[in-house]
């Protein structure tokens, strides 16, 4: 099997994963992945209803929005499976902001225990990181900024929506004066200084 990455928004795959999906011979993933490839899908495609990957056949093609390896199904794979990367809303943000990868610690909230992200939250924030945020419908922008706030941490706060697609839009604020979000699709940066 392969999991292929399709990036975070329109154009934003890599040749080896077009090459991977057009010589495909079944493709599986989300409506919007298959929709992001759909311009290189030459077979049959099936969406995924759960992400059970062990059931599907050794010949298959699994499609990851993003980079699979963040917060992607590439986590589901065994041993013997390919991984194709592709470009992730994290290298997206982080060209935006003109923000080095190796500044930012990455969490997800996406289906996590939102105990433990808000404790990792606060030790990277009060360690001086930058920290780049995939949150969770119960851990959106108003649960960060009240968490920051309850613990004192003033800080510079962008949301990015819709990275990669014609109408993507970055709103920045801090702590106190949190920047709204529009969009379901978006990703968090907290940068360690107020600017």
């Amino acid at each position: 099997m392969k999991i292929v990455g399709v990036g975070a928004g329109p154009a934003l795959m890599t040749q080896e994963a077009i090459s991977a999906i057009r010589n495909a011979e079944i493709i599986f993933g989300s409506k919007r992945a298959i929709e992001l490839a759909k311009e290189h899908i030459t077979c049959r495609t099936n969406e995924l209803s759960d992400y059970t990957l062990r059931t599907l056949p050794d010949n298959a093609v699994v499609l990851s929005t993003g980079d699979p390896m963040l917060s992607g199904l590439g986590k589901y794979a065994k041993e013997g499976d390919e991984i194709i990367p592709g470009i992730s809303s994290l290298q997206l943000a982080c060209a935006r902001l003109s923000l080095g990868i190796e500044e930012i610690s990455v969490i997800t909230a996406h289906s996590r225990d939102i105990g433990a992200v808000k404790k990792r939250l606060a030790k990277e924030l009060r360690n001086g990181k930058n920290v780049f945020i995939l949150p969770d419908s119960s851990f959106g922008i108003g649960e960060i900024t009240g968490l920051l706030e309850s613990l004192g941490l003033s800080r510079q706060i962008s949301v990015c929506e819709r990275l990669g697609y014609p109408d993507e839009r970055i709103a920045r604020g801090t702590t106190e004066k949190p920047p709204d979000v529009e969009s379901d699709m978006y990703c968090v940066v907290i940068s360690k200084n107020k600017k």
